[in-house]
């Protein structure tokens, strides 16, 4: 039961929704227990075992049709993973990238020969995905990006860095954004697929420190003339790149707004908790009207979000979520996220900082919301384009 008075939407209500929730939390329970999440914050990466316990299990591919290796579930099922990780405390996961990211452009822009070819094997955990955009003098900027893929025969050959690259250190499979042409500007930009395993000339840099999600493997990447046949553009035509770029960000924006709402809903669930057994002065730290106020504010904004969520959900269902409204629920959720985790870990007191707590990791990891898939003053610009 959530911390917040919001009945469930209708469409997240269904039978097979619920059972599929409870399946994914034990899942967890039984495969990322607090002491094993531990492990891969010390380590800075998720086992790779969890990779294939996951497609083992079905967890691997949910909104990808049944005929490529998928579950052949929809967005409701990513959104479910989404919120488990999240209220389990299951850090540095990088499954719904792998997921609802990585997994719909082969659905969406690829052949069916490529969609044979990498879903069944993304679906088991054979392959783990990523996707390479960013590099180090482009970020937000997508057009600004130099990495190139040049046509020599019957094969590209890929010259360039990346960087900030999420699964970067485990990920086999890695759509990379490349100029295939760099007079065309945004219609020079293709989207190549490389499967790293045994790939020349292709190398991984640091496993990046970061403020925050320890766990998570975020990596540079190196391309240096690494050659991959022609067929591995992602679609039939050069220069869709960035309009395939473009038709997926919603997608990924909505997911860091959901992912978002998750982290609310248990910093507020661990927050009332603590309150009402931590004492001070006599009495529970709940007890006091300043305590009582803020959890108030928290409760009302956190039932804002989780009414705009739930309402951008059912949009992207009906294939009606825009840019512009992905843009608010990326940016407006995320510094809600910020806010109210903030708030949460003061009433912690000094315990709020210790690492032991998870709050204290929250707070960090949360941080990140604001800037990646787009920072939240780009996405304001894009929302500012539509008045």
């Amino acid at each position: 039961m959530s911390v917040l008075d919001v009945a469930k939407p209708a469409f997240m209500a269904e039978e097979d929704i619920v059972i599929f929730e409870d399946a994914v939390g034990k899942f967890f329970d039984e495969h990322a227990p607090e002491a094993v999440v531990a492990t891969w914050r010390k380590n800075h990466c998720v086992d790779r075992s969890m990779w294939t316990k996951a497609g083992e299990a079905g967890l691997l591919g949910l909104s990808t049709p049944e005929e490529y290796g998928g579950a052949g579930g929809d967005y409701r099922h990513e959104v479910v993973l989404m919120e488990q990780l999240g209220l389990k405390g299951v850090d540095g996961f990088g499954i719904s990238l792998h997921n609802a990211i990585i997994m719909p452009y082969f659905v969406h822009y690829g052949t069916e020969e490529q969609k044979r070819r990498w879903l069944p094997r993304l679906a088991t955990g054979e392959l783990v995905g990523a996707i390479a955009m960013t590099e180090p003098g482009a970020g937000s900027d997508l057009q600004g990006i130099k990495t190139t893929a040049k046509k020599v025969g019957n094969q590209y050959v890929i010259n360039g860095s990346k960087t900030f690259i999420t699964n970067g250190q485990t990920a086999n499979l890695i759509i990379v954004v490349c100029k295939t042409d760099a007079s065309a500007g945004a219609r020079g930009t293709s989207l190549i697929v490389v499967e790293t395993d045994g790939a020349e000339g292709f190398e991984r840099g640091r496993n990046l420190d970061k403020l925050g999600q320890e766990a998570q493997d975020t990596s540079e990447l190196f391309f240096n003339d690494v050659k991959v046949p022609t067929e591995n553009l992602l679609g039939v035509d050069e220069g869709q790149g960035f309009f395939q770029l473009m038709g997926q960000l919603p997608q990924e924006r909505l997911n860091i707004g959901v992912q978002g709402m998750a982290t609310i809903e248990r910093a507020l669930e661990l927050t009332i908790a603590y309150v009402k057994e931590r004492r001070a002065f006599g009495k529970a730290i709940l007890d006091f009207q300043n305590t009582q106020f803020v959890l108030a504010e928290c409760k009302t904004e956190a039932t804002v979000a989780r009414v705009f969520i739930n309402h951008c959900i059912e949009l992207h269902l009906a294939g009606k979520l825009d840019a512009a409204t992905a843009s608010m629920a990326k940016y407006w959720v995320s510094d809600l996220e910020n806010k109210i985790v903030d708030r949460c870990l003061q009433l912690f007191g000094g315990y709020g900082f210790m690492n032991e707590y998870p709050i204290a990791r929250m707070y960090r990891d949360s941080r990140v919301q604001r800037i990646y898939g787009g920072t939240n003053e780009v996405m304001k610009i894009l929302i500012a384009r539509t008045l």
